[in-house]
């Protein structure tokens, strides 16, 4: 039996048999999209993204921006169809996430869409924004690892928001990210359905 930890670990793409289509509302339009079984999410839009989507200002027209444990792939479609001229990259450590993200991509004509591994992308590269869903069930000590690795990559006058639930530990990694980071200007952006967004701005 699958457990609650099996979309975070690698998986094999999956073949043209395992995809299905599902029908979902990104950027405010409803586009198809394929998913799969082994990833986050696989039925759709889990509620986490769906609370950081409805809130989030809208993304600069351009920019170079970061999609942190991508999945399918509804957040870095969500920017590549809010700003088309924009860098974008989606980065998850599940090569099945990455492949669906890579048919979506084709299937909505995001042409500005790289995803691939974390060790696949230039530590030079910078962010003008990051849009996050983390994965929170990894625990604790790999999380923080996770964020001290990316939130330092943002561009001078970047800024990451974050989506983490109440009940998993938000305020606390809130409390974190504001210790760890004295740097960068953490806040609470927003409060939904038991969701917090978490916004952290570089000077």
């Amino acid at each position: 039996m699958a457990t609650d930890f099996e979309h975070y670990f690698t998986a094999q793409p999956a073949s043209d048999a395992d995809l299905r289509e599902a029908h979902v509302m990104l950027g405010g339009r409803e586009v198809e999209v394929v998913v799969a079984s082994g990833i986050f999410s696989p039925g759709g839009i889990d509620r986490g993204t769906a609370v950081l989507l409805a809130h989030v200002p809208p993304p600069p027209a351009t920019g170079t921006f970061l999609d942190l444990g991508c999945g399918w792939g509804p957040i870095a479609l969500t920017l590549a169809m809010q700003a088309p001229d924009a860098e974008i990259w989606a980065v998850d450590v599940n090569e099945r996430a990455l492949d669906l993200l890579r048919r979506n991509a084709i299937r909505l004509g995001a042409e500005r869409i790289t995803a691939v591994t974390p060790g696949d992308l230039a530590p030079e590269v910078r962010f003008d924004l990051i849009w996050s869903n983390p994965p929170i069930r990894i625990g604790k000590a790999a999380l923080h690892a996770l964020l001290e690795q990316w939130l330092p990559r943002l561009a001078p006058g970047g800024t990451a928001y974050l989506v983490v639930a109440k009940q998993l530990g938000a305020d606390s990694l809130h409390r974190w990210l504001a210790e760890t980071f004295p740097a960068l200007a953490v806040s609470r952006f927003a409060n939904d359905k038991g969701f917090r967004i978490l916004r952290v701005s570089a000077p």
